[in-house]
């Protein structure tokens, strides 16, 4: 098994504009760069600790407003380093897959969501460049 920590969790938000400046000035968070996703409606803001981006939150802006406040979080992601020989792996493992395809992001990440024993939405993340 090659996941070698956790990634980020992401958090469904309304609005960018207003939840970065809450999750630095209030949480203390460095926002580490914003990014529209590969669909053109879907925004991805990613924060971190100051003096560590080993872990990172993840702020998803248009996936699905309509949330009650329980619920915001969206998934916890695992960073691998062979996001195809994963996908692979857990398709042998028969294990519920979301997504049918690996996505790639503008930056070069690459992911794909699996489902756990209850439902729960996971993500396998290999990290693309920041800058």
């Amino acid at each position: 098994m090659a996941v070698k920590k956790i990634e980020h969790l992401g958090i469904m938000v309304s609005n960018l504009d207003k939840s970065l400046p809450f999750y630095e000035n209030v949480i203390g968070l460095k926002h580490l760069y914003t990014m529209t996703h590969t669909n053109g409606v879907i925004r991805l803001a990613f924060l971190a600790f100051a003096d560590s981006s080993e872990t990172q939150i993840e702020l998803v802006e248009g996936y699905n407003p309509e949330l009650p406040a329980e619920g915001k979080v969206h998934h916890a992601a695992f960073t691998v380093d062979d996001i195809e020989a994963e996908f692979l792996r857990i398709k042998e493992l028969d294990v519920p897959l979301r997504d049918t395809e690996i996505t790639t992001l503008p930056n070069g990440a690459r992911y794909f969501f699996l489902y756990g024993p209850d439902g729960e939405l996971l993500e396998l993340f290999q990290p693309g460049k920041t800058s």
